[in-house]
């Protein structure tokens, strides 16, 4: 792997000192107050077992959906009881990624039987828009939905994409570097970019004729995979193969770059919350990973099982989200504004 030292001081704050209880349902540990997020609750949630929970998204009923990577289903998860409902995606399915639509259904990445998914939460049925003959295989990925209410995804095989929900009419092209699109996100000013992990770029999606226009970041093979824009249209890259999350600025053409605290940190997913502060995931550390850009500091919520894995984050006001796919748990993190926060 190619390394760079961590560009910028940094501080480092691990919260883990909690206390552990065991309750009907899910399974809670709370995190001491430190000085960057005030009174962090950190609960777990039990997934259906053999499921491989990952990718989490959220209806517009406040139930929580999560992709069972294997066990081909979308499990709406209630965070008030733990409680689990379970959608069959069909014979092989695989879903990687999840979010709400414009019309309250779950579009789903569905990568087993190649095909974009809507799943109907009031009637759970399934509708499958597959992808073209000519991109079988795509290894769909994650998709998100743009303000004129259009779908757009991403495959790592080398391909990404849009589907109209109302028409159901699919499009795909082929990635200009070839094998790498992952994750993927919607700026406030409407601009669509992707994350490629293998190509070790970003990319951003011309909605009107589809062509991708590739940014580099300065840092070489850096494999970047998960991609999130703040408020500003600034957007937060996790780069899994240099240790570092980094941030570009497009309308200034500019990047900065910060390493993870630890040896050999693996930042995995990225998210940035309603306060632009940034959440990651650090395979090395099996922990989520809350940046402040504002002062530099990391704070670390180990997970309390080996292996955690969490592929993907989201969240909502007050709270962060992930699938751990090694433990067969939802994790939830409930924060409170910090010092740096804007009132």
């Amino acid at each position: 792997m190619n390394r760079r030292e961590f560009l910028g001081a940094s501080a480092l704050t691990i919260s883990s000192a909690y206390y552990m209880g065991i309750v009907a349902g899910p399974v809670f540990a709370v995190a001491e107050t430190t000085d960057t997020i005030k009174n962090a609750k950190v609960t777990y949630f039990d997934a259906r077992p053999g499921a491989r929970s990952r990718d989490v998204g959220f209806d517009s009923d406040g139930m929580v959906w999560y992709c069972g990577q294997a066990d081909g289903t979308l499990t709406r998860l209630d965070p008030d009881n733990g409680e689990l409902h379970p959608v069959s995606l069909g014979e092989n399915a695989a879903p990687h990624g999840v979010v709400l639509g414009p019309d309250n259904a779950m579009w789903v990445t569905e990568g087993g039987q190649n095909a974009i998914a809507r799943v109907d939460p009031a009637t759970d049925a399934v509708t499958l828009i597959p992808l073209p003959a000519e991109f079988a295989d795509a290894n769909l990925n994650t998709g998100i939905f743009d303000h004129d209410g259009i779908y757009w995804f991403t495959g790592q095989n080398g391909v990404y994409g849009r589907v109209d929900p109302v028409s159901q009419e699919i499009e795909v092209w082929p990635s200009p570097q070839g094998p790498g699109p992952y994750g993927i996100t919607v700026t406030p000013q409407g601009d669509i970019w992707y994350a490629s992990l293998a190509g070790s770029h970003i990319a951003n999606i011309d909605r009107t004729n589809g062509s991708a226009r590739i940014v580099t970041p300065p840092t070489k093979e850096q494999g970047a995979r998960r991609v999130w824009s703040n408020s500003e249209g600034k957007l937060w890259v996790s780069e899994w193969l240099s240790g570092q999350v980094s941030e570009y600025d497009p309308k200034a053409d500019t990047w900065r770059a910060w390493r993870l605290p630890g040896n050999d940190p693996l930042p995995y997913s990225v998210y940035v919350d309603e306060h632009d502060k940034v959440w990651l995931t650090d395979f090395d550390a099996d922990a989520i990973v809350h940046f402040d850009p504002d002062t530099e500091e990391f704070t670390s919520f180990p997970s309390n099982k080996a292996d955690a894995d969490v592929r993907q984050m989201a969240g909502r006001k007050g709270e962060a989200w992930g699938g751990e796919s090694g433990t067969d748990r939802i994790v939830r993190i409930q924060f409170d504004e910090t010092e740096t926060t804007p009132s």
